[in-house]
């Protein structure tokens, strides 16, 4: 039954995984002003934001399937090579890859949790645990190991308010047996508080049960870095927002929500939001490319209101989920440029959906079903943590041809042509030549 479970969860994530314009983002005031972001779409930066070098940068949030429940020899195979650049590594608590971990009050089953935490600490991986998803018992199901329809149709409820406690219980227990582990999201997406977008978000409830998990992994942990409230910045083509841009209109109820719970959490060490360039109609606007410059808006608008608080973006999407099929090149230069926009906007951490599989073709994973061979995805993560990390001194270059978006530190410099043709230009008093939509990495 086991096995049956987990398949259920493995399709369940996998199914749920989720172009060359320079426009500026902007943001409209509302009921707030809101700040421009600090680098745009590909603009050159004056200023370029500094993160911490102590906090983690780039990474990847293990899902259904991923090296550690295929076999032993791939998951050492696949721990080898990431252990060659090491990056963050993310894994819920339950659901995506990880069964029940309490089936009833007070039992644990920290099986899939010690599997998991164990391949990164084996591939040298900055653990990061998601608080996130409850046990059936603490949202109207039964008691025990999850049966086969409540994966598919209860994992992403809320617990009840009269277990809050249960789960910060729960999260305290996690807390307390991973100690290696130093920085926790809570919750997802505001799974089973927020049903309807068009509507505001049971923020109220999130929050309530966001500051009882605070108070209890800080009462074991009081290291432990916390991070809320993990929501998504969803975005249309029109609408009445205070942040909005060429890329669309942020949804209102978002930017509502996040200054909710900033206003009325207990603490917080990180800010957590996610989101996707496309606009929820499967819009890019104004172009694949163009729409990215949303990422450092949002970013800069969080930064704005948080002040000093690191911004995580714990996924982010780049491609309309419409069944729109894009060339490799052309989907490994979108998400490139997407990092070069995270880099320049100041976003501390940003962490890859991996919507890893056993067998097939697997266009957007980072390591080869099979083999275990890192594919272009897992090169590029792996060549933007070697050469940007948290704390890089990033330098004002740009390209000849705007078309071109660079971005560079003291040592190195990585370029991503944005169109379908192939462009000369010259960066840092150097001459190149990049094929349609090539990125190209040069030493300095």
């Amino acid at each position: 039954m086991a096995a049956l479970v987990m398949g259920i969860v493995m399709a369940l994530v996998t199914a749920g995984c989720s172009s060359g314009g320079t426009a500026k983002p902007e943001a409209t005031v509302g009921r707030r002003p809101a700040s421009q972001s600090p680098a745009g779409a590909g603009a050159a930066i004056s200023k370029p934001p500094r993160v911490d070098p102590a906090w983690p940068r780039w990474g990847f949030t293990h899902t259904g399937t991923s090296a550690n429940n295929v076999t032993e020899r791939f998951e050492q195979d696949v721990s080898r090579t990431l252990a060659q650049t090491p990056m963050v590594q993310n894994q819920h608590i339950m659901g995506f890859g990880a069964l029940n971990p309490e089936p009833r009050p007070g039992e644990f089953f920290w099986e899939d949790l010690d599997s998991r935490t164990n391949f990164m600490k084996q591939s040298g991986g900055t653990p990061v645990i998601t608080l996130c998803c409850a046990p059936d018992w603490m949202k109207g199901g039964p008691e025990g190991p999850t049966e086969e329809s409540a994966w598919t149709e209860h994992l992403e409820d809320a617990p009840y308010p009269e277990h809050f406690g249960d789960f910060a219980d729960l999260t305290a227990a996690v807390a307390k047996r991973y100690t290696d582990v130093k920085y926790f999201m809570v919750w997802n997406e505001l799974k089973g508080f927020w049903r309807d977008h068009s509507k505001p978000a049971d923020i109220k409830g999130y929050t309530e049960m966001y500051n009882k998990v605070y108070d209890a992994v800080k009462a074991v942990r009081p290291d432990a870095q916390i991070g809320g409230p993990y929501i998504g910045f969803d975005s249309n083509k029109s609408g009445k927002s205070e942040l909005r841009g060429p890329w669309g209109v942020v949804n209102q109820n978002s930017l509502d929500a996040f200054e909710y719970w900033f206003d009325n959490k207990k603490g917080a060490d990180f800010i957590v939001v996610d989101g996707a360039s496309p606009t929820d109609a499967h819009e890019l606007l104004p172009d694949a490319f163009g729409a990215l410059s949303k990422f450092g808006a949002v970013t800069a608008w969080l930064r704005d209101k948080a002040g000093d608080l690191p911004v995580w973006w714990s996924e982010w999407y780049f491609a309309p989920e419409d069944g729109t099929k894009w060339q490799e090149p052309m989907r490994l230069a979108v998400q490139a440029a997407s990092m070069i926009e995270f880099a320049k906007s100041g976003a501390a951490t940003a962490l890859y959906w991996n919507p890893q599989v056993k067998t097939g073709a697997c266009q957007a994973c980072m390591w080869a079903p099979r083999t275990g061979a890192l594919l272009p995805t897992g090169r590029l993560m792996g060549d933007f943590a070697q050469w940007f990390p948290a704390g890089a001194e990033l330098e004002d270059l740009t390209s000849s041809e705007p078309a071109v978006r660079v971005l560079a530190q003291p040592r190195q410099m990585v370029m991503v042509n944005t169109t379908g043709g192939r462009i000369a230009t010259t960066v840092d008093g150097k001459e190149f030549t990049l094929r349609p939509y090539e990125i190209k990495w040069s030493a300095r």
